[in-house]
């Protein structure tokens, strides 16, 4: 697919994802949601791709969902009146997937499945879906001037993009509920305290420091990283250690028979490893579990 609203970028097995409309603030369009999903189903097949860097062309990380857009902003389908059960029967079908599913979700959904580490790095406002779609992003940077604000019940809407999901999980139910509820516009420094970011830096700086943590991701096993990531993130919501035994029990003993052979030869001849297994072709046979 060749991208109009955002670019795809490695070096040094660093990919970059930049939402580019900076005339617009990256403002998120429909075509904008459709290639993100490619971009990350592509990132995660894609041998040349360790992690994920993920930044805004400009001033702006997102300024939220492009209100101009003709007709419902949301490109939902309003003649529709679906029910849940129309939502879970025919999810897969075209006029749910299109006409009702939310679009930012869809994003977020391709995000949470990608097998590579995804880092945010916020140079600047992010609100709305720019916001949510910074929650599904594994560790989060932030530029000095970034400004993050859950802006809907502000517009008369709810928030999106499985938010309901990640931001909880982030900052706790009770700061959660407080961004959503005010819709108060956040600064860096109390994006840092409510430790929905993990540091601060000069604009300047953001993206070398977004290339440096990336940059201690990219030489381990992909399969390994892949199974981490998806591990961390599906095992925590259990509820029960059980079910996450089940899953590091498979995990181990397959990595153990591959990459892990070559880690502890590495290591007890005191050289660098040389892991050669692809996440894309070499995931163990129980991957991917959950479905």
């Amino acid at each position: 697919m060749p991208y109009k609203t955002i670019t795809y970028s490695i070096k040094e097995h660093i990919l970059t994802l930049t939402l580019a409309r900076p005339d617009h603030l990256n403002a998120f369009t429909i075509e904008m949601s459709l290639e993100l999903i490619d971009a990350f189903n592509r990132a995660s097949e894609d041998d040349e791709v360790g992690a994920v860097v993920v930044t805004g062309a400009g001033k702006a990380f997102c300024a939220g969902m492009d209100l101009n857009s003709a007709g419902n902003v949301f490109g939902l389908n309003e003649s529709l009146k679906p029910t849940l059960e129309d939502f879970r029967e025919r999810y897969h079908e075209p006029e749910i997937e299109d006409g009702v599913r939310d679009s930012g979700g869809r994003v977020v959904l391709a995000m949470y499945d990608c097998k590579k580490p995804i880092i945010g790095a916020i140079n600047g406002a992010a609100v709305g879906i720019g916001a949510t779609m910074a929650c599904a992003m594994d560790i989060r940077l932030a530029s000095e001037k970034a400004k993050v604000g859950f802006v809907f019940n502000k517009i008369g809407i709810t928030p999106e993009a499985c938010s309901s999901w990640f931001l909880p999980r982030l900052v706790g139910i009770q700061t959660a509920l407080e961004w959503c509820y005010t819709a108060e516009i956040l600064t860096a420094d109390i994006l840092l305290k409510e430790r929905f970011i993990k540091a601060i830096y000069a604009p300047e700086d953001l993206l070398d420091e977004a290339y440096a943590l990336a940059s201690k991701m990219v030489n381990f096993s992909q399969v390994s990283m892949a199974l981490t990531r998806q591990m961390i993130y599906r095992n925590s919501a259990q509820d029960h250690p059980i079910k996450a035994h089940e899953i590091d029990s498979l995990a181990i003993y397959y990595t153990s028979l591959n990459s892990g052979k070559e880690g502890v030869s590495s290591f007890l001849e005191k050289r660098a490893p040389n892991f050669t297994q692809k996440a894309s072709t070499d995931m163990p046979p129980f991957y991917p579990w959950w479905n």
